[in-house]
């Protein structure tokens, strides 16, 4: 139970509203920094923005068509410290982007931004871009449609499998500075006095109370909700205030399938013929994650999905790419969308919309102690929070504290190396395989060494859920004791990727729920409503209207 008494009555110099990537990452800045600090998300951490991206770590080099120049170099720099500060959660991507005749970028453009990509990430420690004659190319890549192709070129990014994760880890390390942070607690209302925030009406949806965060006169309230940040900004009760739009967020759709016919070893970023939009068809944990789409979105935020016409968009552009592949719906496994919490913008192309990001400081609304972001993508969240984080200090008019984040490595990345591994699977050989420990040790990182703790005391946690699956039985009860899972969602989407492997997570919910009943004290009634929200939770979010169609028995 949260102890709510100790919360309403902290003085805490910093109030996060916003979970994911970036809210994390300020919460852990500030704690480092030594700023009390309380994190509060209506939702689990993760699970808008963050946990729906394409998964990489990039410098976005599309940007540079719209001369974005410092937002990539900044990303690429960016890229650079999570390669060294979560190498277990990070890793280096080969690109390949086949040119075609057809296509509206030339060969010599798509060569200037290689040489323009790699000049702007100097300081790298991944390989420089090659170019790929025709030839060459077909070798390589023999199952790329030939007609019109003039070869390719070929960099590096990174790609994180469990960007879920990362957004965890950040806050495990801000608790573990002495952060407050609580998932499932919504902003409601943002009383002002004069020209500061004084308190913060919250409602904590799993015990269902009502509370007051009482501000200090030093408290600085951070906005750092994603799309959801215009609504937090209308929880201001000042009739003369009507904050002015901030937000105009366009919706990225993806869907995953398994290894197709021509699948490539390394990861296409191919240019659609419909739109000339470009998009990634990634090798991505065993399967294949293709994306995303760029769609202006104004609806519900908490139902958002990937639209028919989109996944048909995906599969068409794909096996046009690769013409053997023949993918059609039946070939889904999972889809998911996310929206971008770009600046609002009227009636620009939604491509040219920048990426970079924005800290309004509401003092020219009158709201001196109100900071909220305005864009941001995962791959910048560091350099996103160490300006928030400097911004605070300003405010606060304290002396300016080094941010260590480009140093300090990420909890799970900390005593992670090979003897630790083989030393774990040495101590638990008769129990699970090779195999199931480098999986958890990807998953997780050092922590697997506290999920494998669990079969020390249970043995039986180190079974599988299901037999066709790396996870353990031990997962479930670690994500419930130690990393603020509350639902069947928050364990099967964002602390484990069972969702995306096991029919939307359907066919493993008979043995989830089993666990939590004999291990996590779950009642029949607690596990009978929590599948209920999942399924209503996957049909509004990643259950694709036709499949919906063509189930013949309803939802519960």
């Amino acid at each position: 139970m949260r102890n709510w008494q100790t919360i309403e009555n902290t003085a805490f110099d910093l109030i996060v509203i916003g979970g994911g990537s970036n809210g994390a990452g300020v919460a852990r800045d500030a704690a480092l920094r030594g700023l009390k600090t309380l994190l509060i998300d209506k939702d689990d951490f993760g699970g808008g923005t963050t946990g729906w991206s394409s998964r990489l770590i990039h410098g976005g080099l599309r940007y540079l068509e719209y001369f974005e120049f410092n937002l990539v170099r900044e990303s690429l720099r960016e890229r650079e410290v999570l390669l060294r500060v979560a190498p277990h959660l990070v890793q280096p991507l080969q690109m390949s982007i086949p040119v075609y005749a057809s296509g509206s970028r030339h060969f010599w453009e798509i060569q200037a931004g290689m040489l323009l990509y790699d000049l702007l990430s100097w300081d790298k420690s991944l390989p420089n871009h090659r170019i790929l004659p025709l030839q060459k190319c077909l070798r390589l890549f023999r199952y790329l449609n030939p007609a019109g192709l003039k070869g390719a070129a070929q960099y590096f990014d990174a790609q994180i499998v469990h960007a879920e994760r990362l957004c965890l880890e950040l806050i495990l390390s801000a608790q573990a500075k002495g952060a407050t942070a609580l998932n499932y607690v919504k902003a409601s209302r943002l009383q002002v006095e004069g020209d500061r925030v004084t308190a913060i009406t919250v409602e904590d949806l799993i015990s269902e109370t009502t509370h007051t965060v009482q501000l200090s006169p030093q408290t600085v309230v951070i906005n750092t909700a994603g799309p959801w940040v215009d609504q937090v900004l209308q929880g201001i009760q000042v009739p003369t205030l009507r904050p002015e739009r901030k937000i105009g967020g366009t919706k990225g759709s993806h869907i995953i399938v398994d290894p197709f016919p021509g699948a490539p070893d390394a990861a296409l970023y191919v240019e659609a013929e419909v739109d000339n939009r470009p998009f990634f068809i990634l090798p991505w944990a065993n399967q294949y994650l293709i994306g995303t789409t760029d769609i202006r979105y104004g609806g519900d935020l908490d139902r958002v999905k990937a639209d028919d016409d989109e996944i048909d968009y995906l599969l068409n552009e794909t096996n046009r790419v690769i013409p053997c592949a023949q993918l059609s719906r039946a070939d889904i496994r999972f889809t998911y969308a996310g929206v971008r919490p770009l600046p609002y913008s009227e009636g620009k192309k939604t491509s040219s919309i920048t990426r970079s990001h924005v800290l309004y400081d509401h003092g020219k609304d009158g709201i001196q102690n109100l900071i909220s972001l305005i864009g941001g993508k995962l791959t910048t969240y560091r350099q996103v929070s160490e300006e928030m984080v400097d911004a605070v200090l300003k405010k606060q008019g304290r002396a300016q504290v080094p941010c260590g984040t480009k140093q300090a490595l990420l909890p799970g990345a900390i005593a992670l190396n090979d003897t630790v591994i083989e030393t774990m699977i040495s101590k638990y050989q008769s129990l699970v395989s090779r195999e199931v420990v480098f999986h958890l040790f990807s998953s997780y990182g050092s922590y697997a060494v506290k999920v494998l703790a669990l079969v020390d005391q249970t043995p039986e946690l180190a079974e599988p859920i299901m037999p066709s699956l790396l996870d353990i039985k031990a997962q479930v009860v670690y994500a419930v004791q130690s990393e603020q899972a509350h639902t069947l969602v928050d364990i099967c989407v964002r602390r484990t990727i069972l969702v995306m492997q096991t029919n939307y997570g359907f066919d493993v919910l008979p043995a989830v729920t089993a666990i939590l009943k004999q291990y996590c004290h779950w009642s029949d009634a607690d596990c009978d409503r929590q599948v209920q929200n999942y399924h209503h939770y996957i049909e509004n979010n990643s259950l694709p209207d036709f499949e919906i169609a063509q189930t013949a028995a309803p939802i519960p």
